[in-house]
């Protein structure tokens, strides 16, 4: 059972709004079946506080997490509120590099999910055989596993590999992509799963049919003309909500 945490009133209104986001999009996860037990992570960046981000407290399922269980850390790992509950250093390590050296990764999300994994292990990676998967043509980075990420000195691989890239398979380990807003880094993830997802069914069919070079060009140019209103992941984000809605509200508090 999640251990109850009081509301801290010095909390301002960006800091809850923040709060109630990124516990929503647990629950979306949960909801879409990308938890793993206690593990993995998605954090965003405290509004308005400077090396400030939130990520989930280490021992609850995804299910459980709610706006006042988050824990606010920052980019050294110092705990800024009264929370519980300790913080797992894997992903610790891993998210605070890039909040700390990217200005514009306001949120990061990594999982384990059955596809995501499949496909990092496969020799050649990501293959434009789909259409979302052409939405990631020439656009996606790779870094070779090194064990569980709890040393700061894998850091600097990490960021030399991601480059300029917000899309990243980690070699045997799985999918992690960043996002300027937490919705644009859902519809990231998402896509890239769907991808990775219909790749693992192409291949158990036989050969795949490869996109080539300059249809992926036009489909890249073309696709922001199929985005809903409000930016990118924003309508597809809020629908998925109104879901997690439908089953449970505990998140909000």
């Amino acid at each position: 059972m999640a251990t109850a945490v009081p509301h801290d009133v010095r909390r301002t209104a960006a800091e809850w709004e923040a709060r109630q986001q990124l516990a929503a999009c647990y629950r979306v996860f949960d909801l879409l079946g990308w938890s793993e037990m206690i593990y993995n992570h998605i954090t965003v960046k405290v509004p308005d506080e400077e090396g400030a981000f939130l990520i989930n407290p280490f021992g609850l399922h995804f299910s459980e997490v709610t706006a006042s269980s988050l824990v606010k850390i920052d980019i050294d790992g110092n705990t800024l509120d009264d929370s519980p509950y300790p913080v797992n250093r894997a992903g610790f390590v891993q998210h605070a590099l890039f909040h700390r050296h990217l200005p514009d990764a306001h949120c990061i999300m990594h999982t384990h999910t059955t596809a995501g994994m499949a496909v990092s292990s496969l020799e050649g990676g990501l293959q434009p055989v789909n259409f979302y998967a052409c939405n990631f043509a020439g656009q996606i980075a790779y870094h070779d596993f090194e064990g569980v990420t709890v040393r700061d000195e894998e850091g600097a691989r990490l960021l030399e590999n991601l480059g300029s890239r917000r899309a990243m398979l980690l070699r045997n380990h799985g999918i992690l992509v960043m996002g300027r807003t937490l919705p644009e880094a859902f519809i990231r993830h998402w896509s890239l799963q769907r991808a990775c997802e219909i790749q693992l069914a192409t291949l158990s069919m036989g050969r795949p049919l490869v996109v080539s070079p300059e249809v992926i060009a036009t489909h890249q140019r073309d696709i922001h003309q199929a985005q809903a209103p409000g930016g990118p992941g924003a309508a597809d984000f809020a629908a998925m909500v109104r879901l997690v809605d439908q089953r449970d509200r505990s998140w909000r508090d």
